[in-house]
């Protein structure tokens, strides 16, 4: 069935940071939405490419290359910034930011690290 999503309410239903919730799938990908305060972990994702969408807010998306070269970019409200596969990044929100996801369903939040913030099951909003 189709039915419209209000971004603005689903976001209202999330309450906690870095868990993120799916909003939509489509063609294997998935919309998903969430809250981000603090620093995140240093991860990359073999095989997916993640795009990231400031709803509300801004951060700061740090990346780390083979060497060890760190340099960041802030993403305010209303841009994205696209994370391609295999570049090790970490999300750091120094307010509380909204941040929508795309990327394929079966994307882990921590990509090639396993630990405390692994979320494997997404609730849904």
């Amino acid at each position: 069935m189709l039915k419209k999503i209000n971004v603005l309410e689903k976001f209202s239903l999330i309450h906690e940071y870095y868990q993120p919730h799916i909003a939509a799938e489509l063609n294997g990908q998935a919309v998903k939405l969430v809250k981000s305060k603090g620093e995140f972990i240093w991860h990359h994702h073999q095989h997916e490419d993640e795009m990231f969408l400031v709803v509300k807010g801004r951060f700061r998306m740090e990346f780390r290359d083979a060497e060890g070269s760190e340099r960041h970019e802030w993403i305010e409200a209303g841009e994205f910034i696209v994370v391609p596969r295999m570049v090790e990044h970490r999300p750091v929100a120094d307010e509380e930011v909204w941040i929508m996801l795309f990327e394929p369903a079966a994307t882990l939040n921590t990509g090639n690290v396993e630990n405390e913030r692994t979320v494997r099951e997404l609730g849904r909003v």
